[in-house]
């Protein structure tokens, strides 16, 4: 049986300096369960782990992928269970974090991905279309579908017609694999402060910059990549929308209600919660999980 740590928390609260901490401790390599994170480039705006910390732990599923591709939960449990094979094979310990709670669940609950992936060839034509014809099409094959769903979402328009038209199931369920999975909390107010610190530093540190050379390339709000926190809002100022003030306003403001739903997220799973500062109970709960003393 494949043993795997999974980390969750909300944003800005350390679960990156803990998972180090951890995987040093524990003979662990990481694997990243960001959904922006993957992405060349957008490094500023995600609070990437830097190259120093890189070098402490093997770091996985960052910087994948140019900020032009798309990225589905699929592919990311296709390629994290690919990761936790070949890091048991090294005699290591996976350790999942990150603040995608979806990715999470998909892996260690199982996601049905309604033949999302089945057919590649389909799916890109079906990206092709525009959403008026996606929507369309999902009223001939199931019109009681069409009339619950949003018809501007064009990604969940092309997975709604591709479960019509495949009709499987993918399942993602590994049952040879044994999980703990945790979550770090902070107070509300103390993390709220975490931040709007964080910003401002992202801020010094260069996102405006950051972002102008993504534009630069050619890369808008209709780029899976840009609609990623820090990323849209910074877009809207270049584009003479908003202030810079205003979009930093945003950016805090869309992060902590961002946070504000990672724990609603958190708490409707159950997961069991520690602070950051409860290192000595994470690490014998890691520890027994690790020596099969579970309860």
């Amino acid at each position: 049986m494949k043993k795997v740590l999974f980390i969750l928390g909300p944003t800005g609260v350390g679960k990156s300096d803990l998972a180090i901490k951890l995987a040093l401790k524990f003979n662990g390599e990481i694997i990243s369960a960001d959904s922006v994170q993957i992405y060349q480039g957008l490094d500023i705006g995600s609070a990437k782990v830097s190259e120093q910390e890189q070098k402490l732990v093997k770091h996985y599923a960052i910087d994948i992928l140019p900020p032009e591709a798309n990225f589905s939960v699929f592919d990311y449990v296709k390629l994290t269970n690919q990761l936790i094979d070949e890091i048991h094979k090294k005699g290591k310990n996976p350790i999942v974090v990150g603040g995608t709670g979806l990715y999470v669940k998909a892996l260690t609950e199982g996601y049905d991905f309604g033949g999302e992936g089945e057919n590649i060839a389909l799916r890109r034509e079906l990206e092709q279309m525009s959403e008026m014809e996606l929507f369309n099409k999902l009223i001939k094959l199931n019109p009681e579908k069409a009339s619950n769903i949003d018809a501007k979402n064009k990604r969940r328009l092309v997975r709604a017609v591709l479960i019509e038209l495949e009709g499987k199931r993918v399942s993602s369920s590994r049952p040879d694999i044994d999980f703990l999975t945790f979550a770090i909390i902070d107070d509300r107010d103390v993390l709220y402060d975490k931040i709007n610190s964080r910003v401002d530093k992202m801020i010094n540190q260069g996102l405006v910059e950051e972002v102008t050379k993504l534009k630069q390339r050619g890369l808008t709000c209709s780029n899976q990549s840009m609609n990623a926190i820090g990323y849209k809002e910074i877009l809207a100022f270049l584009d003479g929308a908003i202030s810079l003030e205003k979009a930093v306003d945003l950016i805090k403001q869309h992060t902590r209600n961002y946070a504000k739903r990672q724990m609603t997220f958190i708490r409707g799973q159950h997961y069991q919660t520690f602070k950051k500062t409860d290192e000595s109970k994470i690490f014998k709960t890691v520890r027994d999980f690790y020596d099969n003393k579970r309860n």
